[in-house]
């Protein structure tokens, strides 16, 4: 047996010479005074050697490791030599798999998938985001501390929500590697639980004045987006029900559409509330459609009219559109911060109880209130009449959507059949006029 007192005490001779250790194991000692590793193994009847390195950069325990490394090999039939090889390979493509390269090859085969838009948005985010700072780390290296660490950054711009949308993306990434054999664990989704949670909810901003809700309406509707998404938001603008609820209808719950009193009925279970509003008997709630809501439901039925839901997703059509999609449209349209999704139940409740109070139609409150589904205050939840005045609720539905399609282009042109051409806003157009 070897010791380091022995190897050190070796001095270099006319030829090349060994000492012996155990197990095959050897130090070759060079007429140069070179000390090197070496084992021989007979694999498939045939004598072969395998070199471990210099002594002393590799020293006497890490020689006698990788022999008992070899000999494992060959107990379970595989050759040490080839295994050594590809252990060296995987290592090297173990290091070109960085996160950048896996998170490239993951965008480049689910992009096509998404519209163009949000696929760029996606990549932005990453590029922006997360590749400056482990965009060289190989994947498989990668643990949640330092996800969270890039995560944190973002945090504290503050970016909250996109915080959230950049984890969620990173864990796709994960996804991906790990089933191409690239990495073990996702740490993105380790960290879910421990990001900062979203801001006390205030205000949903919103256009609640009649004519710059018409001029941003044109202005949303010629992005070039997906045309379930534009008619989607139109849907969502014309009937105000809550984001939520058009995301999950389904084509089942449209009643007389060709009848003369089209009609949505929002199953209970659907509505917002706790268990017992879910449960109600008799709480679905009733939405009076206007000729343009059907129309566009028409239009829509071109497009989804095959699927359960009217607005699928577009990447996994059994399950709705994303929560943010009619968001990001009004986002990239300049109008972040200004007007979102929810706020079209703000502009109908400001716009038609103006109306009604000038008209001299005050029980016309209680009946808006009735079709955004609130609850007057004074009034027991279950014992509320949800579908009280549905002919005058119908009357107001039809009144809301002439006013607010009064200056709104067609709505076959939400298709993308025909170009929807870009204007200056209607506002600037009738204070000219």
């Amino acid at each position: 047996m070897l010791t380091d007192t022995k190897i050190r005490a070796s001095r270099p001779a006319d030829k090349p010479y060994k000492l012996g250790d155990a197990h095959q194991l050897y130090l070759l000692i060079t007429p140069a005074g070179g000390k090197l590793w070496r084992m021989n193994y007979r694999f498939g009847g045939k004598q072969r050697a395998l070199s471990f390195g210099a002594y002393p950069t590799t020293g006497l325990a890490e020689a006698r490791q990788m022999r008992d490394n070899a000999r494992l090999y060959l107990a379970t039939g595989r050759d040490p030599k080839i295994a050594k090889r590809l252990e060296a390979r995987a290592a090297a493509e173990r290091l070109a798999a960085t996160f950048e390269t896996v998170a490239r090859q993951w965008f480049e085969r689910v992009k096509s998938q998404w519209a163009k838009v949000h696929a760029g948005d996606v990549i932005r985010s990453l590029e922006r985001d997360v590749f400056p700072y482990i965009g060289s780390y190989p994947i498989s290296d990668l643990k949640p501390p330092k996800i969270l660490e890039v995560l944190r950054i973002i945090e504290d711009r503050p970016a909250i929500e996109t915080a959230k949308r950049v984890r969620q993306r990173m864990s796709a990434v994960f996804v991906f590697a790990i089933s191409s054999g690239l990495a073990q664990t996702d740490p993105a989704a380790i960290v879910a639980g421990a990001l900062k949670p979203p801001l006390p909810k205030r205000n949903q901003p919103a256009i609640i004045e009649l004519a710059p809700l018409q001029d941003m309406i044109c202005k949303v509707e010629r992005d070039p987006a997906r045309p379930i998404t534009r008619l989607a938001m139109r849907l969502l603008a014309l009937t105000v029900v809550r984001p939520g609820e058009l995301r999950g209808t389904r084509w089942t719950e449209f009643e007389e559409l060709d009848g003369a009193y089209p009609l949505w009925r929002i199953p209970a279970t659907r509505m917002k509330g706790d268990k017992s509003r879910k449960a109600e008997i008799g709480g679905d709630h009733l939405v009076p459609l206007a000729p343009q809501s059907v129309e566009l439901l028409s239009l829509i039925r071109q497009l989804t009219g095959d699927n359960e839901l009217v607005f699928p997703c577009a990447r996994h059509p059994h399950k709705s559109m994303s929560e943010n999609a009619i968001g990001y449209l009004l986002n990239r349209a300049g109008y972040h911060g200004r007007h979102v999704p929810h706020g079209f139940r703000s502009a109908f409740s400001t716009i038609m109880n103006e109306w009604a109070n000038r008209h001299g139609n005050v029980d016309d409150r209680a009946i808006i209130d009735l079709m955004l589904a609130h609850v007057p205050k004074d009034q027991v939840e279950g014992a509320y009449n949800r579908a009280a005045y549905i002919p005058r609720r119908r009357e107001i539905a039809c009144l809301w959507a002439d006013k607010l399609c009064a200056n709104l282009q067609s709505a076959e042109m939400l298709l993308g059949r025909t170009p929807i051409t870009s204007s200056a806003p209607l506002w600037e157009s009738r204070h000219a006029a």
